[in-house]
């Protein structure tokens, strides 16, 4: 075992920037009075904020430079990274596309080889969009034809997206340029002369898109037609409702090219309106629409937002849905769409498992993926009448995107697992029974699988219920409550956390002896709707204890002990990590929240926060306001020892807190990490002479980065080194030779 006190150095003195409070800012919440002293923390480009960014990230470079494993970390992330990387290729006529990155790239390539058996061609690079790999994709769109690649790139990892266009044949840039896209689709007409995209309108102020991050709600979202070749302006207008401001709209074109498909969302709960149009109806096609001020004649199939439907396939009018409607676990529904009452169930709901997803294959086929228990079941069924057609067996882990379509014989499946980094499966399914042939298997050199054992446990929360959990570490361990451990967790929007590989979780069990673990807490969809709508809303705490059950069995199992515990999550479950936090200071030796939404009574005033309402409710409403104060990171930060508790008694400080945000964030916006930070440091009095709280509280704040997407090989590198030998140093780890 390494010595600690020969690679860490002591922390330096606590002297945390002064941070002006404003208390004559008190809002009146239906009669409840609440003050909000960092208000001027919203105001992101001030130069107030900047300087006080600027000397908590000096503090927070103070504090890393004590940490003696930072650099070894580092060391064994770059060298488990520097191993290839693929995604699942997908098919446009008889050329594959799919995404790769030979190692410490910062970003993956597409590429394209034309047929299986094709010499593979870099057809763009994400890696040559800026110097410091600050631009990256973040979708893309090919032509039926295979014939012309549309794709968007984002700056600092902002939600905000540029679309270009190029030839895949010569790798042609054309002149086309799309701005103010956002939270869209590149969904392209059959014919390959243009595609529909969702943009909201430039801002009146003539703003550019790279100036600054952008906090302003995010209102009137659009749907275009764009045509090769052509300027923005003059692209198709198809919908737009200005009687429904807050409505977001992703256009898809079906298969077959004839209608194309509009799903209507208002919040991210997983209902949405369904409208359709058939293009070839239009009198003049598309190019009839040039230049007039009207919109496609939508035809409103599904107008009440009371379940979600997402297209599986269509065969003319008749159109075949994955639907929640009157089925939590989800299940496959089929409409005449011009008989709006002839729907039918395709497939019903089962009765343990959550129906994932489904993907129409070689003809009449649908491949479906069920969750049951955090696991997976892959099944071929007939897309006609859903009946079984035969089991794809697959070992325990995550099945990570299906590609396939209709018109090919062949469907690529992905699948990882705590030990398994990556394999690419080939299927033909035009066979009797299909096999699982290993198309591609991704090998990390120095990972030897053997070494660790993941398992599944269900440990009881506050009122009972069970939760799952996965438990990952090396194997054999001694559960005698001595070892470190990593407990992640997320708990919203009905999101499932199954098995995936992880480079970071492998440095960690390996090098410095982690018990790594994921909860399965409510508000997640891992059994479904029911489950999600138990840990949302009313039910929100049942997110937290939840997962300060899972560290009491981590506790009590002999996993780990209190001083032992680090807690992590990213936005909601950055949220999740500073609200448990808050509630059981005494129960973790380390906690590390990234992007989290820490300001529950304005989170909806910023970009596209008023989504997230469906899930935690809006203090502008006097029941739902009285659900958030009582949790709401920002406003209930404790001096713990002041309180005493007949289980814990006195004496308890908060864990030493790293918190992590982007400066260009523009999802959760870093007003909310800067807020809490502030508060954090004032209530504590975290550096006052005397004061029990002498664990750190620090903040990381990457500069030129956003919400997580799209960042750069190296920055996730260094940022994990970053909070990982933090919480080696905080919880006294060793480094294991």
């Amino acid at each position: 075992m390494g010595s600690l006190a020969a690679v860490d150095e002591p922390l330096p003195p606590l002297r945390y920037p002064p941070a002006r409070r404003d208390d004559d800012i008190v809002d009146d919440y239906h009669g409840v009075l609440v003050p909000d002293p960092y208000r001027w923390m919203e105001e992101l480009d001030s130069k107030e904020v900047k300087e006080f960014v600027d000397a908590q990230a000096a503090m927070a470079d103070a504090v890393l430079s004590t940490c003696g494993h930072r650099g070894r970390l580092r060391g064994q992330l770059t060298a488990l990274f520097d191993h290839p990387r693929f995604r699942a290729p997908f098919k446009r006529r008889g050329s594959y596309f799919y995404f790769h990155n030979p190692g410490l790239q910062p970003h993956s390539a597409l590429y394209v080889q034309h047929g299986l058996g094709g010499e593979p061609d870099a057809l763009l690079d994400p890696n040559t969009f800026s110097e410091d790999a600050t631009v990256s994709l973040s979708m893309i769109g090919v032509s039926d034809d295979g014939e012309h690649l549309a794709y968007g790139t984002s700056t600092s990892g902002s939600d905000w997206i540029t679309i270009r266009v190029m030839r895949v044949r010569d790798k042609e840039h054309l002149p086309d340029k799309l701005s103010w896209v956002k939270f869209s689709r590149i969904a392209w007409t059959r014919d390959g002369q243009g595609f529909f995209y969702s943009r909201f309108p430039a801002p009146r102020d003539g703003a550019a898109l790279d100036s600054g991050i952008k906090t302003a709600i995010n209102l009137n979202h659009e749907v275009y037609y764009h045509f090769l070749g052509t300027d923005q302006s003059q692209d198709v207008l198809c919908w737009r409702d200005p009687e429904h401001p807050k409505y977001i709209y992703t256009p898809e074109v079906t298969e077959d090219g004839k209608y194309v498909i509009l799903s209507v969302s208002e919040t991210s709960e997983p209902v949405n309106k369904l409208y359709y149009c058939d293009l070839s109806a239009l009198s003049h096609g598309l190019d009839g629409m040039k230049g007039t001020h009207g919109v496609l004649p939508f035809v409103k199939l599904v107008d009440k937002f009371e379940a979600y439907y997402g297209l599986i396939a269509n065969d003319d009018t008749e159109f075949t849905f994955l639907t929640n409607k009157d089925a939590p676990r989800y299940k496959l529904s089929r409409v005449v769409v011009d008989v709006p009452q002839s729907w039918t169930d395709v497939l019903p709901e089962d009765e343990k498992a959550v129906l994932e997803s489904a993907c129409a294959v070689h003809g009449d086929k649908i491949l479906v993926n069920y969750l049951s228990d955090v696991k997976y079941v892959l099944q071929m069924r007939s897309l006609v009448a859903g009946e079984l057609l035969h089991d794809i067996p697959i070992d325990i882990g995550t099945v990570n995107g299906i590609s396939g379509r209709r018109v090919d014989s062949e469907v690529f499946i992905e699948f990882a697992s705590f030990l398994t980094p990556g394999i690419i499966y080939r299927c033909d399914v035009s066979t009797e029974i299909p096999e699982m042939n290993v198309y591609r298997e991704i090998s990390v050199p120095g990972f030897d699988r053997t070494e660790f054992e993941a398992k599944q446990v269900f440990y009881p929360s506050k009122d009972g219920t069970k939760i799952p959990m996965f438990i990952v570490s090396k194997k054999n361990i001694k559960l005698d409550g001595s070892h470190p451990a990593l407990l992640y967790g997320y708990g919203g929007f009905g999101m499932s956390i199954t098995p995936q590989f992880s480079v970071t979780r492998v440095v960690l069990m390996r090098n410095l002896g982690f018990v790594t673990c994921i909860a399965n807490i409510r508000g997640g969809g891992e059994y479904g709707e029911d489950w999600h709508k138990a840990g949302s809303l009313a039910n929100k705490q049942n997110c937290f204890d939840d997962f300060i059950a899972a560290g009491e069995f981590l506790v009590s199992t002999g996993h780990t002990n209190p001083t032992r515990l680090c807690i992590e999550g990213g936005s909601n479950g950055g949220l999740l990590v500073a609200a448990c936090m808050n509630q059981r200071p005494d129960l973790f030796g380390c906690a590390l929240a990234h992007v989290g939404v820490m300001d529950m009574l304005r989170f909806h005033k910023f970009t596209i926060g008023r989504a997230w309402t469906c899930d935690f409710g809006c203090s502008e409403n006097e029941e739902e306001f009285h659900w958030l104060i009582k949790y709401s990171p920002l406003h209930n930060v404790r001096r713990p020892w002041e309180k005493v508790d007949s289980r814990r008694g006195f004496g308890c400080q908060y864990p030493p807190t790293m918190l992590l945000t982007a400066d260009h964030d523009d999802r959760v916006v870093p007003s909310h990490t800067l807020k809490f930070l502030a508060t954090m440091q004032h209530v504590l009095r975290a550096d006052a002479e005397g004061s029990p709280q002498t664990n750190p509280i620090i903040a990381r704040i990457e500069r030129k980065s956003g919400h997580g997407c799209g960042r750069s090989t190296q920055k996730i590198i260094d940022e994990a080194a970053d909070r990982y030998a933090f919480a080696a140093k905080m919880m006294g780890v060793s480094w294991l030779d």
